[in-house]
């Protein structure tokens, strides 16, 4: 067997989830929710908007000193943990499979389709282009994310980086409104992976053989798959 047999037939028995894959993702959900809590005590210390105050019982470092070191320690882990991700979703291809392409037309039917309450989960294999638009959507809002960090963290040295969001005050609002995007998703990830288990299953044990779902599939819906996957 050649190498390149021997490359397509591992590719083949490929997990729809990779073990490096679900070691990233559980990382990045631990040190996200560490980030969130303690992102929310630090606001406390000075809030944004009129009398807005999160409860201590939801935050993390019993106040605004703690909660830096707790946002610091998260920052670390999760950068490093999503440079590993963005590089390994590049290199395996993983992203332009998984995330591309994005239709218009495809975006309307599929809201269409939950607003309904008709979204089909036969096939876990491959994200419609709903779920497309809110993966990519939330990778460009964490890239935002750890941009404004930077300059809420060192306004000093990245007063450069500090142009692209006008000043300090508004860089603040901006890592906040990201904030409440990424909460946003969190709750709609962890509502559709409850009324879908096996989503969250799948997380665990890194799901279906792909050679073998997509033998188990119609004809009809190997083609369109493919041509998704080209």
């Amino acid at each position: 067997m050649t190498n390149i047999s021997r490359n397509l037939a591992r590719r083949r028995r490929e997990r729809l989830h990779p073990l490096a894959l679900r070691i990233m993702h559980w990382v990045n959900a631990a040190t996200m929710i560490i980030m969130i809590m303690s992102g929310w005590a630090i606001y406390n210390d000075e809030v944004i908007i009129g009398h807005l105050h999160f409860p201590s019982w939801i935050t993390v470092g019993g106040g605004p000193e703690g909660a830096l070191q707790w946002h610091f320690f998260a920052m670390w882990i999760m950068a490093g943990n999503g440079l590993a991700y963005l590089i390994y979703g590049l290199y395996t291809g993983r992203f332009r499979r998984m995330l591309l392409p994005i239709r218009v037309a495809e975006i309307t039917a599929e809201m269409r389709r939950a607003l309904a309450f008709k979204l089909a989960h036969d096939d876990l294999t491959h994200y419609n282009a709903v779920q497309r638009v809110l993966y990519i959507g939330i990778i460009g809002i964490i890239i935002v994310q750890v941009l404004s960090g930077l300059v809420l963290w060192k306004p000093v040295q990245f007063s450069e980086l500090a142009v692209l969001f006008y000043d300090f005050q508004s860089a603040r609002l901006v890592h906040f409104t990201g904030m409440v995007a990424i909460v946003g998703f969190l709750v709609l990830h962890v509502s559709l992976a409850l009324i879908v288990p096996r989503t969250l299953v799948n997380m665990l044990t890194g799901g279906p053989d792909l050679q073998g779902e997509a033998q188990a599939r119609p004809q009809s819906q190997r083609h369109q798959s493919g041509k998704l996957a080209s």
